[in-house]
């Protein structure tokens, strides 16, 4: 799966003759191969494709990206020379970057030394990555699929007296053993007091009985992020925890109604804000409905307050409204949506009613 062919259809659109990709969520997203941080450069141009990478990763990439030209780096051939040659080969004046990722240190020296001149199109990737096509989608289901699995397993180990590091840990156990090639993130499970951190860090407190557990986690598989949260409670719940949770419940539901293509993320957040602040708990929900899923656990598009610009069929959003009780307790609930003309699917199928382990 690449996408060289629509990153190069829109060349035009920005007017520029190529695209310098060095980041590493967008190379990815462009080759379908996977290497860490700086380590490779594709470029993008009217008529070829390069990929370019060092000793460590280039009998990776010969075997994985398709449809380019690959080349390897060498003592006195890094990328600048490998990008000056294709600049001259076909022609090229002004190249794309990435600016929003391209760190100054970066660009000064590709500025400096590139044959050509720069110019800022992260935008150009944001927009594409924003629609989804039918193989990534897939594989979003995929991911999603397996932290289902680990979900299932993991209710089997929440009870009085586990610490939060290890569910977190069981859960990264469990998602590498069904088919996870990473985390998207770092697991979050927070129980009782803790839970009122949306993005607490799992420690040694150990769950008690009465406690509500909130576990955010998801995976990476085939280079896609899936992403859930479920907040469960241990015991019992009190009437306070019972009615919070259901509202949490009730405002997701709302803006899922809501998500659909040619709706503006501030009034799919709205439409879980009002119902969360009509029961009085609006001050206690301060992050947003939710926000893009796909080669990065964070991306473009979101569902907040202030994305007034309308949503495009194909995004693929999470949808996570919360309350936070300071020093008492918190409630998140989390699926991932794809939109579409006439509504949304849900892509996440893990029962969310209130579970008392």
């Amino acid at each position: 799966m690449n996408h060289f062919a629509a990153i190069r259809e829109k060349l035009n659109d920005y007017g520029i003759d190529a695209m310098l990709l060095t980041c590493a969520a967008n190379r990815y997203y462009a080759s379908g191969f996977a290497s860490t941080g700086t380590d490779g450069v594709a470029f993008i141009t009217r008529d070829q494709t390069y990929y370019f990478t060092d000793f460590r990763y280039i009998e990776a990439a010969n075997a994985q990206v398709k449809d380019a030209v690959i080349e390897m780096t060498k003592s006195g051939r890094g990328y600048v020379t490998l990008l000056n040659e294709a600049i001259e080969k076909h022609h090229i004046k002004r190249i794309g970057f990435e600016d929003a990722y391209m760190t100054v240190a970066e660009y000064n020296i590709y500025r400096d030394k590139l044959n050509c001149e720069l110019v800022p199109a992260t935008d150009l990737l944001t927009r594409l990555r924003m629609v989804k096509d039918a193989d990534e989608l897939e594989t979003l289901v995929a991911a999603q699929r397996i932290a289902e699995r680990a979900l299932e397993e993991i209710y089997n180990d929440i009870r009085v007296g586990v610490t939060e590091k290890e569910i977190a840990a069981r859960l990264t156990y469990l998602m590498l053993h069904y088919g996870a090639e990473n985390m998207s993130f770092d697991p979050i499970v927070v129980s009782g007091a803790n839970g009122s951190m949306p993005h607490g860090v799992p420690g040694e407190k150990t769950i008690a009985d009465g406690d509500f557990v909130t576990m955010d986690f998801g995976c990476i598989y085939r280079g896609y992020c899936s992403d859930m949260t479920r907040t469960v409670a241990v015991g019992h719940v009190t009437e306070e925890m019972n009615r919070a949770y259901q509202t949490v419940l009730r405002a997701q539901l709302a803006g899922i109604e809501r998500a659909k293509a040619g709706v503006s993320g501030h009034d799919i957040d709205a439409a879980a804000r009002d119902i969360i602040t009509a029961e009085g708990y609006g001050k206690y929900f301060g992050h947003s409905f939710g926000h893009g899923v796909g080669v990065e656990i964070h991306e473009a598009p979101n569902a907040s307050p202030n994305y007034k610009g309308m949503l495009p069929a194909g995004a693929v959003i999470s949808a996570e409204p919360g309350i936070y009780l300071p020093g008492r307790f918190g409630v998140r609930i989390e699926d991932v949506i794809v939109l579409r003309e006439d509504g949304c699917d849900n892509i996440t199928k893990a029962p969310k009613e209130l579970l008392i382990l």
